[in-house]
């Protein structure tokens, strides 16, 4: 049904479907979209699989530069960054890979960067109940690139902090000044 879709598109633009180059395009487009947006099947729960361990580990957890790749619902145009998320545990922590799983599981829907940082952190905050959640997404998004006003060096960022994130400074200062360390090799 998604490649008929396709295919009409395809017409409408004026294209042939039939043309050599376009035959297998709207089967290779609709399985680009379920891929893209996988995320509607995916659930934080069976996602995150019982890696939250009991631990009194108390300082700041950060996992940085969490590519992604998500889907502007307005234009269906790509936009992709990086994200930065971190926590600070009040006796559990949870398996660092799956920070980037959860990511995952809200940037391959369709969305709005500002809906996708919220979204981030009040899942790891239902996991793992830390004392607090700080997320920080940036991106760039090709429906600002590649129409409309066309500025390619664009980039939109965005953040959510909850808990002690948003109520005491000198602890959201130290998460966004790690941000910006630069690890020597």
């Amino acid at each position: 049904m998604i490649a008929e879709a396709y295919r009409k598109i395809l017409l409408e633009i004026g294209e042939d479907p039939e043309r050599e180059g376009l035959v297998k395009t709207p089967e290779r487009a609709a399985e680009a979209i379920k891929y893209l947006t996988r995320g509607y099947q995916q659930d934080v729960e069976e996602v995150l699989n019982g890696a939250v361990y009991e631990e009194p580990y108390e300082d700041l957890v950060i996992v940085r530069d969490i590519e992604f790749y998500s889907l502007c619902e307005h234009h269906l145009l790509p936009f992709y960054g990086r994200c930065h998320v971190g926590y600070l545990p009040d006796g559990k922590i949870i398996g660092i890979s799956k920070i980037a799983r959860l990511v995952d599981v809200f940037t391959r829907r369709l969305q709005v960067q500002e809906r996708m940082t919220v979204q981030i952190a009040h899942a790891l905050e239902q996991a793992l109940h830390p004392r607090g959640v700080a997320v920080v997404a940036e991106a760039h998004h090709l429906c600002m690139m590649s129409r409309g006003i066309e500025k390619q060096n664009s980039r939109v960022t965005t953040s959510e902090m909850r808990g002690v994130f948003r109520l005491t400074r000198p602890i959201r200062e130290e998460f966004l000044n790690l941000l910006k360390l630069q690890l020597d090799r």
